[in-house]
This record gives C-alpha cells, sequence and structure tokens, in this order.
C-alpha cells in the first residue's frame, strides 16, 4: 500500500478485485469504484428493474462511503451509468439516486451506457467526497464575534 492512501474493502460487501473506496490527504478525498447492484453474495440484484438496482447500488454505495468514514452528506460529485437507450429509465434510476441523497444534491452526471460490468447490470454510480476536510472554527474566547 502506498503512504498515503487507504483502500477500503468493508467485509459486509461482496469479495471483488479492487477496493470499494480510496481515501487520501490532505482533505481526506474519497474516490469510490462504481457501486454496483449486487448482494453480499455479488449476484446482480431485481434483474430487469432499473429502479430496484438503484437502490441496491445506493446501499452499496453508502456502505462503501461508510467504510472510508465518510457518508452520502460527504459526496462532491456522482456519475450515474444506466446501460439503456431509453430516457425513461435514466429517470427511474435518477428518482432513486436523488432520493438517497435527501436535501443534499451535490453536482451529478447521468450518462446512458450500453453496457455495464456485472451480468444483467443495469445501474452503477460512482462518486467522490471529502472526510474531515473542514472544521467549524472555534469561537473567539474573549466574547467577540467572527465575521465572515
Amino acid at each position: 500500500m502506498t503512504t498515503g492512501i487507504e483502500l477500503v474493502h468493508p467485509p459486509t460487501l461482496s469479495s471483488a478485485p479492487y477496493a470499494y473506496a480510496a481515501v487520501t490527504d490532505p482533505g481526506r478525498m474519497v474516490f469510490t469504484a462504481g457501486a454496483c447492484p449486487l448482494d453480499a453474495d455479488g449476484r446482480t440484484v431485481a434483474v430487469g428493474d432499473v429502479a430496484g438496482q438503484a437502490r441496491q447500488v445506493m446501499a452499496n454505495l453508502t456502505t462503501a462511503l461508510e467504510g472510508a468514514g465518510a457518508g452520502l452528506g460527504d459526496v462532491l460529485k456522482t456519475t450515474v451509468y444506466v446501460a439503456t437507450t431509453e430516457r425513461a429509465d435514466l429517470v427511474a434510476a435518477w428518482d432513486v439516486v436523488r432520493a438517497a441523497f435527501g436535501d443534499h444534491d451535490a453536482p451529478s452526471t447521468l450518462v446512458g451506457v450500453t453496457v455495464l460490468g456485472h451480468p444483467d447490470q443495469l445501474v452503477e454510480v460512482e462518486a467522490v467526497a471529502v472526510r474531515d476536510s473542514w472544521q467549524e472554527p472555534a469561537p473567539p474566547h474573549d466574547g467577540s464575534t467572527v465575521s465572515a
């Protein structure tokens, strides 16, 4: 392992030939692999169901981020891949992804692609996040206030 890079392999996700996330200083940047719609045994779930796969993808992305010490609220950007030529499938995946993030509306790119890596896979999401990047300034000790 290279100094300054932490490769994250959450034990509750299926075994993969790559880390699910990587973290580095400064700013503790977190780069996730594309989260896939796989169960803990590595099987593709919700075959043929874009929204169902997107829900599993977001659950797996959340697990990967948590394994790296971050969460969905720490995400700077996502890329959402959907294996389709139909705009309705893109919207179905996006609706699930967007709902998972709640009020945290980080920038995202939504892309239709021809094929993804696992059999029957329709959705994949990768994210860039930051953990421990900023601390609220401590209030002044003399009773004065700080303005930006």
